[in-house]
């Protein structure tokens, strides 16, 4: 007698069709679920102890909590990745999904917004907002998206700049800081702000600024004070002179083509996880900023105030018969200052 087949046993049949049967009733999965993530790239020149780099933390974090697998972000500091300043090219070509970018960044390539650039221009993180966040900074954005090809989704406070000097001075005027060789940024605006401030700028890289400080290369910097703090500033200098000649800002930037690429539920993630960077970061500067002086004089400094109105009066006046103003757009500086 031959042996009965698995298919003719009643318990194999029924076996197999409810296999079947489940097989049909699966949900259809597209290959789109099993997609790499999309890599996203951030580059900051500072150490990952910055506020700003915290604020791409929580970006990071909130976007991976938002839609788990979808990205991979990959957070680079200390200028490893691409060097301060090289950071629009590296996203026009592909190269780079999230910068930092300063307005100094934009203004080399758009002149009529070095405006931006002016020193005492802001009153402070409120003001920033709502000169970005309203018309100014929509018609902003808008002419970054049409000649750069770069979204800037929002701006962040960077905090209010002030001189630091590796030796002790008296500083009251700016003609107190002439002859000292103030580190700056390369571009052209910075440049003119180091030497409206009374100051010989010095061109040098963010990453350069710490070991130049320690080896006399240069006598100052000018730095909001949380990131000095975070760069450890405080070791290689003995005085914070409170010019807070600049409310900064970085504005973060992507792409527009990875930007515009995303789909919708995915920008809407991107956004809200900015926001939360944004949230981390703007907290985080407003609170180390209150305690500064005091960290900075518990570190061996010593915290001065000069003559602010001398000082602004100077800058603005430097900044409103230069080269520069004659780029910015008519009545834009009126309506800045009434935002």
């Amino acid at each position: 007698m031959s042996k009965q087949s698995f298919l003719d046993r009643p318990v194999g049949r029924r076996a197999v069709l409810a296999g079947g049967a489940a097989a049909l009733a699966m949900p259809f999965i597209s290959r789109t679920a099993f997609a790499a993530p999309k890599v996203i790239r951030a580059s900051t020149p500072g150490p990952d102890t910055e506020w700003q780099s915290k604020g791409l933390q929580a970006f990071k974090a909130e976007l991976e909590k938002a839609m788990p697998g979808a990205f991979d972000v990959q957070l680079h500091y200390n200028g490893t990745l691409f060097a301060q300043g090289s950071e629009i090219e590296a996203m026009q070509r592909g190269n780079l999904e999230i910068a930092l970018t300063s307005p100094s960044d934009i203004a080399e390539l758009i002149p009529e917004y070095s405006i931006f650039t002016t020193g005492y221009l802001f009153r402070d993180a409120d003001h920033l907002d709502k000169v970005y966040d309203g018309d100014v900074g929509k018609e902003f954005k808008e002419k970054v998206a049409s000649d750069l090809q770069l979204a800037i989704i929002r701006s962040q406070y960077l905090g209010t700049r002030h001189v630091i000097l590796r030796e002790p001075r008296t500083v009251n005027v700016p003609d107190d800081l002439k002859g000292v060789k103030l580190r700056m940024p390369g571009s052209a605006s910075w440049q003119f702000l180091g030497n409206a401030l009374g100051a010989a700028a010095t061109p040098l890289a963010f990453e350069e600024v710490y070991l130049a400080m320690q080896t006399g290369t240069i006598d100052g910097l000018e730095n909001p004070l949380p990131d000095a703090i975070a760069s450890k500033f405080y070791e290689v200098s003995k005085q914070v002179v409170l010019t807070g000649h600049q409310v900064a800002n970085v504005f973060f930037t992507m792409p527009s083509a990875f930007f515009n690429g995303l789909s919708d539920d995915e920008k809407k993630a991107v956004l809200a996880a900015e926001e939360a960077g944004k949230k981390a970061n703007d907290e985080g500067v407003i609170a180390t900023e209150k305690d500064g002086k005091a960290f900075f004089e518990a570190h061996g400094n010593t915290v001065t105030t000069p003559d602010v109105a001398a000082f602004r009066k100077h800058v603005l006046d430097a900044f409103v018969n230069s080269d520069f103003s004659k780029d910015w757009p008519k009545g834009l500086l009126d309506r800045i200052s009434a935002a």
